[in-house]
């Protein structure tokens, strides 16, 4: 089996300062958000070019925080590409929305633009455009076809942090784009993680509560 992840060799190459890291975390007694949390979403919006980032407990749940966020559920249908991880579809039925499966772009494997199109109807009220192997989706049709439809854009970054299209990095395009932490991504986390991005401060403040039960913050102290 080929594999193009090492989280072991990432963890050896970085060794001493993770170790430190994880060592003043254990000492602060804060064990859920905090200072670390704070530090890492002002950091991750910085290098994707968003105003906010907001951490959450993996990619999974920031794609479940934001069809939350947007008040998408019941009756609504939301439209992505059939060749993607399970979790995007998943988060859609969580959510109680229905998805809606397009095909790809043959030479990207990412949505087909012209798929898309046929497959709005007046219940289509997202898109989640999936950027899969380090690849962007076609942004210039996607972002026009979402404008000119009035139907919110998701992108779907779990597989490509710090990619770029045009020159932007992939997670500014939509109005909210959600990203994995899993131990084999890009930005691997050391049990699991993901973060939300966005422009959009009433989204980010909805989503930071969301993730702690209505909670502003939340930390566990010694």
């Amino acid at each position: 089996m080929i594999t193009c992840a090492a989280p072991i060799a990432q963890y050896q190459s970085h060794k001493a300062e993770i170790d430190h890291a994880i060592a003043r975390v254990l000492a602060s007694g804060m064990y859920v958000l905090g200072p670390e949390v704070e530090a890492l979403e002002a950091d991750f919006a910085a290098y994707i070019g968003t105003r906010y980032a907001v951490g959450v407990a993996n990619g999974t749940d920031a794609l479940e925080l934001a069809l939350a966020a947007l008040d998408i559920g019941p009756g609504d249908e939301v439209i992505t590409v059939s060749h993607t991880a399970v979790a995007t579809v998943a988060a859609i039925l969580r959510s109680g929305a229905m998805p809606v499966l397009v095909d790809i772009d043959e030479d990207y494997f990412s949505i087909d633009p012209t798929a898309l199109e046929r497959s709005i109807t007046p219940n289509t009220k997202a898109v989640i455009a999936v950027h899969i192997y380090g690849q962007p989706a076609d942004l210039d049709a996607i972002t026009e076809i979402c404008s000119r439809h009035d139907v919110t854009l998701i992108e779907d970054v779990a597989q490509a942090h710090g990619s770029r299209y045009k020159g932007r990095r992939l997670g500014t395009f939509g109005t909210i784009a959600c990203f994995s932490c899993y131990p084999t991504k890009n930005l691997g986390a050391i049990g699991d993680g993901g973060l939300v991005t966005t422009n959009d401060e009433a989204l980010q403040q909805k989503i930071s509560m969301m993730r702690e039960y209505g909670s502003v913050s939340y930390t566990h102290l010694r």
